[in-house]
């Protein structure tokens, strides 16, 4: 596990909501990033580089760093197999999975065990692949797995979720929450990461987790169970015609990649610093 730039920028931003405090890192976190870059995206010529990323973390304000792994390999605090169930040493005010949970065949087993390490008030924070990660891992994560999971109902509030373009290194792109049955489509011609913080308000036994779309379709009349949104279907009906097909041939052939991210209605471009 590797913390990139963006996984490193989102680390401080979640420090600006609260205090980092105890933290248990989901696999022992080494640093990709070069001492100059890293200084950048701290904002801090001093910042600490090495191989391991206990070091920076603590200059984000973190008072102790645990990490959890499968194997001893690279040292990690705690060996655990997220796999299954596991008696916990202790809990934590920062959970950070950053590259681990698309590793994890049981990933909601996994996902329970970082809301069991996390205390209440604590928050997790997750940076893992989205798009264009084939065979990096056995899962590429959807916004709306963090959406549908951490709500209110389940004893987590503040949750909020970004889109990352891996070729570009000032922005980040806030998604929507869904609503009203709807669900929005963020593709990209490039690798995306996606990036999610949320706040442990209280430990709920049984988390229900339906995505937001098809639980809205299901508590409407027996008419309308499966609805789909004004905007969906003018865009599949425009999509099945040979013209577009064609017009989207030349488009991908005649224009070099651009990630389409800041054209969608559903993300909100921001800057980087600005957010700081």
């Amino acid at each position: 596990m590797g913390l990139d730039r963006h996984g490193i920028g989102f680390i401080r931003y979640a420090s600006t909501k609260q205090g980092l405090g105890d933290v248990a890192t989901i696999g022992r976190q080494g640093l990709a990033i070069t001492p100059s870059e890293l200084q950048r995206v701290l904002g801090k010529p001093d910042a600490p580089h090495g191989e391991w990323g206990e070091p920076m973390l603590e200059s984000l304000g973190a008072s102790l760093v645990e990490s959890f792994d499968n194997s001893d390999f690279e040292g990690a605090t705690h060996l655990i197999d997220l796999n299954k169930d596991n008696d916990l040493p202790r809990q934590y005010d920062t959970i950070i999975d950053c590259g681990t949970t698309e590793h994890i065949f049981n990933a909601p087993k996994a996902l329970r065990t970082y809301t069991e390490l996390c205390k209440i008030g604590g928050q997790i924070i997750h940076v893992l692949p989205s798009n264009n990660f084939n065979n990096h891992g056995f899962w590429q994560i959807s916004p709306e797995l963090f959406f549908s999971l951490y709500t209110e109902a389940n004893g987590y509030g503040e949750t909020e979720v970004f889109l990352c373009d891996m070729g570009e290194r000032d922005f980040w792109y806030q998604v929507t929450p869904p609503s009203n049955g709807e669900w929005s489509d963020a593709t990209s011609p490039r690798a995306m990461q996606v990036m999610c913080r949320t706040r442990k308000v209280r430990d709920v036994a049984e988390p229900v987790v339906q995505q937001a779309s098809y639980a809205s379709s299901w508590e409407e009349p027996h008419a309308a169970k499966y609805k789909m949104s004004s905007r969906q279907r003018l865009k599949d009906a425009i999509e099945g015609t040979p013209l577009f097909s064609l017009a989207r041939f030349a488009n991908r052939v005649l224009k070099p990649p651009e990630a389409p991210l800041r054209r969608n209605p559903d993300l909100t471009k921001r800057v980087i610093v600005e957010l700081m």
